[in-house]
């Protein structure tokens, strides 16, 4: 099974361990070879999610994976909050974090830089408005992380 096929197969059992309560939602699912396989959710709730919130759907989650034979490698399962300077990726994550500041990494200079830092104000399944004036096509975007302020 291909890296993207685990992802998704995991994704919807999630949804479905999610479905009956409007409070977790689901933020992103990794599948990666670091020096082992790692099957990592990332979970988050309004005011911040907790251990007790890992620890119940990992408990699960764990559960209906080994039911399913959906993993096909030896893996370490990770259940976690994506944390403040998460990274966006979906079209939800656009849609839900507009009108935050984001940090966007491009594969290429735009008029002599490669990070942009501004408010995220549009998104239209192709590209990110910046700052109400930029609009940055995703196939130049190699990285949109909502920005941190020290």
């Amino acid at each position: 099974m291909a890296k993207q096929q685990v992802e998704d197969a995991v994704e919807a059992i999630v949804q479905e361990l999610l479905k009956n309560q409007d409070v977790i939602e689901l933020v992103d699912v990794e599948y990666v070879k670091e020096h082992d396989w790692y099957l990592r959710v990332y979970i988050d709730k309004e005011g911040g999610i907790d251990i007790e919130d890992c620890q119940a759907l990992s408990e699960k989650l764990e559960e209906a994976l080994d039911k399913g034979d959906v993993v096909p490698d030896s893996y370490i399962l990770e259940v976690s909050s994506p944390g403040i300077d998460r990274v966006l990726r979906k079209p939800r994550d656009f849609t839900r974090e507009q009108g935050k500041k984001v940090d966007v990494t491009l594969y290429a200079p735009r008029e002599g830089k490669k990070l942009l830092v501004g408010e995220l104000t549009g998104f239209d399944g192709d590209a990110i408005g910046l700052d109400g004036e930029t609009k940055i096509p995703l196939a130049d975007i190699a990285q949109v992380r909502l920005h941190i302020d020290f």
